[in-house]
């Protein structure tokens, strides 16, 4: 009978947990709007295949250039108009959704993971092992991001995968800094005393006791990080160390688009403006998360 009642007391601090959490959420009408692009964005590159109206590296050799259908010119069976080599500008960018998503995870996922690894050794054991690791985050973050994501792709070579390994690196720093700074706040409380006392080891103080105290920050951060992970794909995407053609990445349609800037608006004008969308969308997102997770940020 206790078990069932604690049970029925920690499913009604949760869902108490979650209406407080979305009280602060709704209360930013920017963060909701941002909320609502992004699960559109998630249902676009979930259902391209459904939605894309042709193949995105399909070639109509008799519709090159053709302008969006309100355009003089224009043609019905594709919307948004043609690239310089007729494949459909509509097809392409709802694909491009997919390889916003899968970048934004991968390298939010990978410094994440990496960060908090660090973050969490450097806090946790101080001393020689914190000055080490944190001279070398600041190594890092010494350098411009774009331009040191730069270099290691020079260095891995060209291409969608050695780009999101570099992004990754480069955002790993704000991660450690971030954890390593809360860890530090956390490790001296009363609780993780007791759990030490209690015989808890090393590790289980680290990722059961500490870390699950941390995570508000670091959830505000990779919302920020996913945006501009997006962003920096897209540049590397455009300098041609990112995605390589014929791949629908945004960054890569904007490469592929230059020549035509003056003759053929809609190929540059339309990957740039869901590059701003996205980014825009997921930052007002993450400005919300951020009022909601954050104690000193709530209103009362």
């Amino acid at each position: 009978m206790s078990e069932q009642v604690v049970k029925l007391s920690d499913a009604a601090i949760r869902r108490r947990m979650l209406a407080d959490f979305w009280f602060y959420f709704s209360q930013n009408r920017g963060a909701v709007a941002g909320l609502v692009v992004f699960i559109l964005l998630v249902l676009i590159a979930v259902f391209a295949a459904v939605l894309a109206p042709h193949d995105p590296t399909a070639q109509y050799r008799d519709a090159l250039l053709v302008p969006p259908v309100w355009q003089e010119g224009g043609r019905a069976e594709f919307l948004l108009g043609t690239d310089a080599v007729g494949r459909d500008m509509l097809s392409r960018l709802i694909y491009g959704a997919q390889y916003s998503l899968f970048i934004g995870i991968v390298v939010v996922s990978i410094a994440l993971v990496g960060g908090i690894v660090v973050g969490l050794l450097a806090g946790f054991f101080g001393g020689w092992v914190d000055s080490v690791i944190m001279r070398v985050m600041d190594v890092i973050l010494a350098f411009p991001s774009l331009l040191l994501a730069l270099v290691l792709v020079a260095i891995l070579g060209p291409g969608l995968t050695n780009a999101m390994i570099a992004i990754a690196i480069v955002y790993q720093p704000h991660f450690a800094r971030l954890t390593r700074a809360a860890v530090m706040g956390e490790k001296a409380r009363e609780y993780v005393t007791a759990a030490r006392v209690a015989g808890a080891g090393n590790l289980r103080l680290m990722f059961r006791t500490i870390l699950p105290n941390c995570l508000a920050p670091l959830i505000v951060q990779a919302t920020l990080s996913f945006s501009s992970a997006v962003l920096d794909s897209a540049a590397l995407g455009f300098l041609g160390m990112g995605a390589q053609p014929p791949a629908s990445e945004w960054g890569t349609m904007l490469a592929e688009a230059r020549e035509f800037i003056l003759r053929a608006w809609w190929v540059v004008t339309f990957p740039g403006l869901a590059i701003l969308i996205s980014v825009l969308a997921i930052n007002l997102m993450g400005d919300g998360l951020r009022d909601a997770l954050d104690p000193k940020l709530k209103r009362s």
